[in-house]
């Protein structure tokens, strides 16, 4: 066993802070202590994206600021861009390891030796050999928890790197996955987020699907709430939204991709749906759930996208009830169909239509909020301060605040909303009613 410190870093989606927990639980059981990132640890994790270049340019950067709070740290970079570039990071001084897809949850097994290498290990296996699912979630955060529940992807969009740098689409059972959930149900977590890369796909080529997973999951006693990431409209159901609405524990939240409300412009990006099953996914989840917060991503920006393909996917993100954007500038991405496509759209335009969508979002967002008015709602609040105040989110995912109470941390309570200050946050006022009185608002 060794023992020392070790120190982590995450970048890019919701999976990866899962496994950056799931390897972090591995270096403890070796001995290594978890420490702040700026305490100077022995060895220092860095998880990387590679959805944008920005994520890759990062990547140096937070290398750097490790080998500044201790030069003779121990560097091993994972992650996405480990897999798709790691000639690129082995490049990067005072990078010690290289992990691939296959290879990062054996990290532990390149630790024996911390010292200094003169040169960068690298240890990635074509993504194709990527077939093994490691199940996980992440633990720190007593309120809410990450639930590894499929990774990889079978769906090649033209813009994306995921099954390039995650390999093809795979979870556990229906049982594994359960007996992960009740392990968290064990601890002080309230939430369980459920993520991966393409959840909807859950059971690709069994007899198993996403619906029966969140059924078992309904189940299981000592967690408050889950909560779905990102589903491709596709994949969410009419009976997925019936017995979210119906749910005990499921929340009114989803997270709907779009990525463009023109219907030329997702043929050529290989998405799996046009516009008008969208709008009856939309539909279906309001008429069951109207008080359901509803996020979307969209990117801007994508070979052809003329002005007049904006507007329709401007126009239809007015239109529909939804309640917040995630609005990504379109990069051009090594290995991906969409680079070798014509139509570039200026980087300028791009920016200025990333802009126009945000204003979008905001206004959305504000909207939805004020909807919500002196509406009555159960909070979970969560251990960060800010100025006397903290905070929560309903289970419509409406951000509240209160003066700091230490013990209302990971704490439900009965709640009414009842003032937006500037700031977009819910001022509230708490109820007394006993919780199971109160009925959500789905």
């Amino acid at each position: 066993m060794n023992y020392g410190t070790a120190a982590y870093y995450t970048l890019g989606c919701k999976l990866n802070f899962s496994e950056t927990s799931t390897i972090s639980q591995s270096l403890a059981k070796e001995g290594f202590a978890k420490i702040p990132f700026e305490d100077g640890a022995d060895v220092y994790v860095i998880n990387t994206c590679s959805v944008t270049e920005q994520a890759n340019k990062k990547c140096r950067s937070i290398v750097r600021k490790a080998l500044s709070y201790n030069p003779d740290a121990f560097i091993a970079v994972i992650g996405c861009y480990a897999q798709l570039k790691p000639k690129e990071i082995a490049e990067i001084e005072g990078v010690d390891v290289v992990l691939g897809a296959n290879e990062k949850f054996n990290i532990t097994d390149y630790l024996g030796d911390l010292s200094k290498h003169e040169e960068t290990t690298v240890k990635n296996e074509e993504i194709k050999h990527t077939k093994e699912f490691v199940p996980g979630y992440s633990i720190g955060d007593r309120t809410r928890s990450f639930l590894k529940v499929q990774d990889g992807c079978n769906y090649f969009c033209a813009f994306c790197t995921i099954p390039l740098a995650r390999g093809r689409g795979r979870n556990a059972s229906v049982t594994e996955t359960v007996q992960k959930a009740k392990e968290l149900a064990k601890t002080n977590v309230k939430e369980v987020v459920l993520t991966g890369v393409n959840i909807g796909d859950f059971g690709y080529g069994t007899d198993e699907n996403f619906l029966d997973l969140i059924k078992e999951l309904d189940r299981i006693e000592g967690i408050e709430r889950f909560r779905i990431s990102s589903i491709e409209p596709n994949l969410l159901s009419d009976e997925i939204i019936e017995f979210v609405a119906n749910s005990k524990r499921f929340v009114p939240h989803f997270h709907i991709p779009l990525q463009s409300g023109s219907d030329k412009l997702l043929e050529k990006m290989r998405r799996r749906y046009d516009t008008d099953l969208y709008r009856s996914r939309i539909a279906k989840i309001k008429q069951l759930m109207p008080d359901c917060c509803i996020g979307v991503d969209v990117i801007v920006g994508f070979p052809g996208e003329t002005d007049e393909e904006f507007q329709k996917t401007y126009d239809l993100l007015h239109e529909l009830p939804i309640s917040y954007l995630h609005v990504f500038t379109y990069s051009e991405r090594p290995n991906t169909t969409a680079i070798r496509m014509d139509g570039v759209v200026p980087v300028h335009v791009r920016k200025e239509r990333n802009k126009k969508l945000s204003i979008l979002s905001s206004k959305k967002k504000r909207a939805f909020y004020e909807s919500q008015n002196q509406q009555r709602e159960i909070a979970l609040f969560e251990s960060s301060e800010s100025e006397g105040m903290m905070y929560g989110f309903t289970s419509n995912y409406v951000k509240v605040k209160t003066p700091f109470n230490p013990l209302m941390i990971n704490e439900s309570s009965n709640i009414k909303l009842t003032e937006l200050d500037r700031d977009g946050v819910y001022k509230i006022e708490f109820v007394e009613e006993k919780l199971e009185t109160i009925t959500l608002t789905n």
